[in-house]
């Protein structure tokens, strides 16, 4: 393995079948999230998150839009996946979180995926909102990674993730990139519909650093290895940025810690039917949720409040149409 390989290029193929193997299981009955459904995905039943018996991506690209160890400068192999185990109304990603929109991908055209975002010079191939199809990604990296994938793999996340999913994942996932996205369940059951979100994201959190550590970069400040954290500010303190903060220091060294602070909420989709989201952070409320980061020493990255103008939000009308595999 060469210094810019990722680790799933560690495993052999008794180590990819176990991981897949382990995975059905928790297609089967489904309990591939913390919501544990119980309904057989492998045969196409669906559950909450409404996902079918395979993969479907609505668009794969080089992505400039992310942290700078992430994005690097030739962009992240970002590939979105539809559907979501969350609800949250005031999702930017709303077209293919909620509406499923997105075209089904085999196995084998994800590893093509995954490679021809390798050859066009990406620094890693970062799967968004992935949980739910666990299976058939693994069964897509397996592939990959035979036909020479050997860039790091990110798992872009909700946050919301199980021990066990995240037990198949340690040796496969390079670089986590989970979101802390309430440090109050009150606000999580209102705004997500899960009762359950802080007590089960602080565990993930715990896993995800014990497998791959704090964050590490190469020699041009790209991500190698390690956790990198987001947290979205939301209007009226209801993302509890104190309560994360408090919590990330207290269970951590915050050397360890990098934390992404973002500004760039907006009341989209149904954020307009909850009267306490339907507007944008203000500039004080932004200083504020930053504030109780840096107190607690916890470095990362913050953006420019003033700069912000919605180049955050992807149009996905125009990214969807996009050939999966670029062949």
């Amino acid at each position: 393995m060469n210094d810019t390989a990722g680790i799933c290029t560690l495993l052999d193929d008794a180590g990819w079948r176990q991981k897949t193997e382990a995975a059905d299981r928790l297609a089967a009955p489904c309990r591939l999230c913390p919501r544990a459904c119980g309904v057989n995905r492998l045969a196409g039943e669906k559950g909450f998150c409404r996902a079918p018996g395979h993969a479907v991506v609505c668009s794969a690209f080089p992505h400039f839009g992310e942290e700078p160890p992430i994005s690097g400068t030739r962009g992240s192999g970002t590939v979105f996946f539809s559907y979501c185990t969350l609800r949250c109304p005031f999702c930017q990603n709303w077209r293919i979180s909620h509406e499923g929109a997105g075209e089904p991908a085999a196995p084998d055209e994800l590893a093509a995926t995954f490679l021809r975002l390798q050859e066009q010079g990406c620094h890693n191939i970062n799967l968004v909102t992935p949980d739910h199809f666990l299976p058939w990604i693994l069964r897509g990296l397996h592939a990959a990674a035979g036909a020479g994938l050997r860039i790091p793999v990110v798992y872009n996340c909700s946050g919301y993730q199980c021990a066990d999913a995240l037990d198949i994942l340690d040796g496969v996932v390079d670089v986590y990139l989970p979101d802390m996205k309430y440090g109050g369940d009150e606000a999580a059951r209102s705004l997500s519909g899960v009762a359950d979100y802080v007590t089960v994201n602080r565990a993930a959190i715990m896993a995800m650093f014990r497998s791959v550590g704090p964050l590490k970069t190469d020699s041009d400040g790209v991500a190698r290895r390690g956790l990198l954290i987001r947290h979205l500010v939301l209007p009226d303190g209801l993302a509890g940025s104190e309560n994360v903060a408090a919590f990330l220091a207290g269970r951590f060294d915050p050397a360890d810690m990098t934390v992404s602070v973002m500004a760039q909420y907006r009341p989209m989709h149904q954020a307009r039917d909850h009267p306490e989201i339907n507007r944008t952070v203000t500039a004080q409320e932004y200083r504020e949720a930053c504030g109780f980061f840096t107190a607690k020493e916890l470095a990362g990255f913050i953006q420019q409040y003033e700069s912000l103008d919605g180049a955050f939000c992807i149009d996905f009308d125009k990214r969807k149409n996009e050939p999966l595999t670029g062949r």
